[in-house]
């Protein structure tokens, strides 16, 4: 949970200025729309815009955290503040009833009151246009807030009265450091701060059982071509393809291999370049590099590249490998 908006800053600078200068200029707006990938920060920017607007000792644009109004935010049971999400696929003009009614009461607490819809792109077209309705009448003390990753899949005419801030993809280096805040190792961190942009989803993959051994399938088969260059067909068979079912696996597989291969071709162009996925044993990488030249590993990268994109035109997947496996074997 973020505290400031110096905290947000470091990872969202265009965005986080957006919402302090009209904290700054009083001029906060009664409708946001917040779209960006997963694990950009908009569920912070939301809560912390939330706990500035009830926090009964505020610290200049921020909220002081500690109040009785930021701790109800924290834990998620603050009478005037409600949460809305999709009930299954979709959010459902019910929910949007329920939310009017809710705001024809007065605030339990003051006037102010604040609702925050998760995932609003699926709002359903009957709860879309009840909610333009809502929008169309902004009592003064109400701000709504909507979450999404696809912003265009709204309609238009929500769209235009809300106020968008827009969410960058996060830096590797940024990623990475958040990586390591949540208590991921430097090498895990490295890693997939270099395969996401996502916080999110590095965290989810971080504690995925099945990625953690598509990791270990690509590294063993990156080696096998220095030590039992013959047994990578058979290998590929009893581990890849049984590992890799559907295509957006055996594409995070492939996106793996061409950090295997970019690892070599660094330590052939850097004298002191790290691993990204390979071990960093200095025997173990002398083999590689003796193994495969630099004009090898350029040629490699692009066949793997166009693997990608024989998986996208729907060619037969194990096709794809066993060309791929025996293309790299040259």
């Amino acid at each position: 949970m973020m505290k400031s908006w110096e905290e947000i800053e470091k990872i969202q600078p265009v965005a986080s200025r957006t919402i302090i200068n009209s904290i700054k200029k009083n001029r906060i707006s009664h409708a946001y729309l917040f779209q960006g990938d997963r694990g950009t920060g908009k569920k912070e920017m939301a809560l912390l815009l939330a706990k500035y607007l009830f926090c009964m000792n505020r610290q200049g644009v921020n909220p002081c955290n500690s109040c009785i109004n930021c701790q109800r935010i924290d834990s998620g049971n603050h009478p005037d503040m409600h949460w809305i999400e999709p009930d299954g696929a979709s959010i459902k003009i019910e929910q949007v009833r329920n939310l009017q009614k809710e705001f024809t009461y007065s605030g339990l607490e003051s006037n102010q009151k604040v609702y925050i819809i998760k995932d609003a792109d699926t709002l359903t077209v009957n709860a879309a246009n009840r909610l333009l309705k809502f929008l169309e009448e902004p009592s003064v003390e109400t701000t709504a807030m909507m979450l999404t990753e696809n912003g265009h899949a709204m309609l238009s005419t929500i769209r235009s009265r809300c106020q968008i801030i827009d969410l960058q993809p996060l830096s590797p280096g940024i990623l990475q450091e958040r990586l390591q805040k949540e208590g991921l190792g430097e090498a895990d961190a490295k890693l997939l701060s270099v395969l996401t942009n996502s916080l999110t989803e590095a965290l989810e993959l971080a504690q995925d059982d099945w990625f953690a051994g598509a990791r270990k399938i690509v590294i063993q088969w990156v080696e096998m071509y220095t030590t039992q260059p013959e047994d990578v067909y058979t290998y590929i068979h009893q581990n890849w393809i049984p590992h890799f079912k559907d295509r957006d696996n055996q594409e995070r597989g492939l996106d793996l291999l061409i950090l295997g291969f970019k690892d070599i071709l660094h330590q052939h162009i850097y004298t002191d370049a790290n691993t990204i996925l390979l071990s960093n044993d200095p025997s173990k990488l002398e083999k590689m590099i003796i193994t495969f030249s630099q004009a090898q590993l350029l040629t490699i990268l692009n066949q793997i590249l166009m693997a990608k994109r024989k998986l996208k035109a729907n060619v037969q997947p194990t096709l794809v490998i066993e060309q791929l496996a025996l293309q790299i074997q040259r």
